[in-house]
């Protein structure tokens, strides 16, 4: 089995640390290790000093998993597992799948929550959403989508890269949808709790249905991307078993300071996500200002949860992609466009071919410090070259 290359990570290789202005990513504001620490209470900090770095309990460290559980209304430590975000996804899908299942996915997404699908021998229906709705993912599509043999459905909410959330009643739709198929529910929700109210927070799929795995993680929310700390959440401990039997083959176990850390940053959630969420408010607010200037040649839907969103360039020329047009920064396809802005600006934006999405929309992340310095000198630029 050999997944294609994940195209949007290939990009982030070549471009990330070099660019001077970083538009584009969807994690939060990296803490500074000093601080969590530093914020952590007296018991962790004794810990961190006195911590040898030795082997781990593969299904994790039994703190961090007691507070992972705390985050869900019915899950116990013994419903989690800890492994890094992404090592997750792929243990858990060939955990769950089979050659010839059918498997239903929200998209655009991130690759891997289809892709690693396909390269089973699966089947993979993708549910778009409409942008002229606001990005939503309606249930009466996803119940289109279901078919005799779906075993598993797929979805990512708060929605990278659009930003989408449904609403309650869509969301608990979209879950009765799964269970009168008998399907399992991945439910992404790395992006959970970056809501902008509690109100708006979905409840998490293993809180709602028995068949269900919720995946999370310290990266997005947290700021705590290089930890590598993330989890999957299930009720079923069969299920749960075999994800634990195929993390021999990966990583076997996790990094022990990383899972200290992790434990120190959800016992300092309530400030942590207090910041990031302000934080995204804030930039959210000042893309807006930018957007409405250049409303002729950009063109976007506010995120209403998560930390990224998907603008649209305006110009008929772009949505068509036409790359034959000259004379403007908007000119052609987002491809050309994001890597014109890269080229002569520094600013990386991550066009929507990345997610063989067509040609028109590219992402912006919102959680970072520097976002309004980066977003002013692309105001500059899409000002110089309307003139």
């Amino acid at each position: 089995m050999i997944p294609k290359p994940f195209t949007l990570e290939r990009f982030f290789a070549k471009h990330e640390f070099s660019a001077r202005y970083l538009l584009s990513t969807s994690d939060c504001q990296g803490m500074l290790m000093a601080d969590l620490v530093a914020g952590a209470d007296e018991e962790l900090r004794a810990r961190w000093e006195r911590l040898t770095l030795g082997y781990t309990e593969s299904r994790g460290l039994p703190e961090l998993r007691a507070e992972i559980a705390a985050l869900y209304e019915s899950a116990s430590p013994d419903d989690v597992l800890v492994a890094a975000p992404e090592e997750a996804i792929f243990l858990a899908m060939n955990a769950l799948l089979e050659r010839g299942d059918h498997v239903v996915c929200t998209f655009p997404g991130y690759q891997s929550l289809y892709e690693v699908a396909r390269s089973i021998g699966c089947e993979v229906s993708l549910w778009r959403p409409p942008e002229a709705e606001a990005w939503r993912f309606d249930p009466a599509e996803l119940e289109a989508l279901l078919r005799p043999n779906t075993k598993l459905v797929v979805w990512n909410f708060p929605h990278n890269p659009t930003g989408a959330l449904p609403s309650q009643a869509d969301y608990e739709r979209m879950i009765a949808a799964a269970a009168a198929a008998g399907a399992w529910v991945f439910s992404d929700e790395m992006y959970r709790l970056l809501e902008p109210t509690d109100e708006a927070r979905l409840p998490a799929a293993i809180d709602r249905y028995e068949r269900a795995v919720s995946l999370s993680g310290m990266s997005k929310a947290f700021g705590l991307a290089g930890l590598r700390i993330g989890w999957v959440a299930t009720h079923d401990q069969r299920l749960l078993e075999r994800v634990e039997a195929l993390k021999d083959y990966t990583t076997i176990c996790s990094s022990a300071p990383s899972e200290l850390l992790a434990l120190m940053g959800l016992r300092s959630r309530g400030t942590i996500l207090a910041t990031n969420r302000e934080r995204v408010r804030r930039n959210q607010d000042a893309a807006g200002a930018i957007f409405a200037h250049h409303a002729s040649t950009l063109a976007w839907i506010p995120p209403q949860g998560g930390t990224v969103c998907f603008p649209r360039l305006a110009s008929s020329a772009a949505q068509a992609g036409d790359a034959t047009r000259t004379g403007g920064a908007a000119d052609g396809g987002a491809e050309a466009f994001c890597a014109q802005v890269l080229r002569d600006t520094g600013v990386l934006l991550l066009p929507s071919t990345v997610y063989d999405y067509g040609d028109s929309h590219f992402r912006l992340g919102l959680g970072r410090d520097d976002f309004e310095t980066g977003l002013k000198v692309l105001d500059d630029y899409l000002t110089a070259q309307a003139l």
